[in-house]
Formats: C-alpha cells, sequence, structure tokens
C-alpha cells in the first residue's frame, strides 16, 4: 500500500510537471549533469521497496559509435527487511552502491534518453537476529558484485526528467525523477 502512494506521488509530480512545459530542446549533451531520487521494486527479498539516488556526468560523445555519449553514473541506495516468528526474530538492511559506464544513444526525439551500462557495485549487508540461543549478528557479509543496467529518462522541462532504470543493484526496476545541475 506505501509503495503504491508513493509511485502514485512520483507520476503525480511527473504530470504536473509535464503539462507545464510546452517545449523541450534537447537536454543531453557532452557535460550535462544531474541528480535524482528513485524507488525501486522487485528483487528485495521482504523489503517491499528500495530508496536511493542517481547521479551521471556525461563526459564524451563517440562519433564512431552512432553518435552517442558516454556518461559515468553513480548510484546509492538501501532497503531492510526482518521477520519474526515464535521465538526468534531477524532483520536484514542492505546497502547497495555503484558505478556505471553508460552509453546514451542518439536520437532524434529529444525529450527520451535511453541508456545502457556496465560497471561495479559494492553491496554492504547487515543481518541480526534475537531469539532462542540468544542474540547475534549473524552476518556482515559484503560483496562486490557486478552491474548490468539498462535505462532511460523522459524531459518533462529542459532541466527535470522522468527517470527508469532496471537491471542489477538494490532492485530490479527503480523509478524516479532527475534534476538537471549542468
Amino acid at each position: 500500500m506505501m509503495l503504491r502512494k508513493i509511485v502514485g506521488s512520483v507520476a503525480v509530480a511527473a504530470v504536473v510537471v509535464a503539462g507545464s512545459a510546452a517545449q523541450v530542446s534537447a537536454q543531453v549533451s557532452k557535460g550535462y549533469t544531474d541528480v535524482g531520487a528513485v524507488v525501486g521494486i522487485g528483487n528485495l527479498g521482504s523489503a517491499s521497496a528500495s530508496f536511493g539516488g542517481r547521479f551521471e556526468h556525461i563526459f564524451k560523445v563517440l562519433p564512431d559509435l552512432g553518435g552517442g555519449l558516454l556518461g559515468i553514473g553513480v548510484s546509492a541506495d538501501y532497503y531492510s527487511y526482518s521477520n519474526g516468528y515464535t521465538g526468534y526474530n531477524y532483520s536484514f538492511k542492505y546497502i547497495p552502491i555503484g558505478a556505471t559506464v553508460n552509453y546514451h544513444f542518439k536520437l532524434e526525439n529529444k525529450k527520451f534518453d535511453p541508456f545502457i551500462g556496465a560497471g561495479l557495485g559494492y553491496q554492504i549487508i547487515n543481518c541480526s537476529y534475537s531469539g532462542v540461543g540468544g542474540s547475534t549478528n549473524f552476518c556482515g557479509n559484503s560483496a562486490i558484485y557486478f552491474i548490468g543496467r539498462a535505462g532511460g529518462r523522459y524531459f518533462f522541462t529542459p532541466s527535470v526528467a522522468a527517470y527508469a532504470d532496471v537491471g542489477a543493484g538494490a532492485a530490479t526496476l527503480n523509478l524516479g525523477v532527475t534534476f538537471k545541475l549542468k
């Protein structure tokens, strides 16, 4: 229920911003930088959602690869969940942090910015248990993992875009809003 309210609020905000945008020119080019917030769903254990942020800077034009652009992206997310049964309780907290190199496709439609990316992430995991046998932190396994990601932005104004990505990280699907810094 809470996730539905969050996604609904993001959608309403996007529609309001879209309604106020008359004409949108080219947004993503060399030097473009943005930051945004995302809500993630899917592949989160028993957690209903993850919350996180995205940052990206476009640093290179690739004329030999269809005129696309190369950017470096950084992501950080957080999600947690706990379960309890008669006699014991346990909880999990995850903080995945990642960096990707993203290829942005060149399109005629300047409102849409699709990309694919690959990189590495580091996931901080903390688990605890209390119940029969006492209390303990039964895991603190942190690990490096591969990130494969596809996504895109849809610009409502030259500096505000809806954002979505799918792939490895905190969640299978992340939805949010980004804001142009430069």
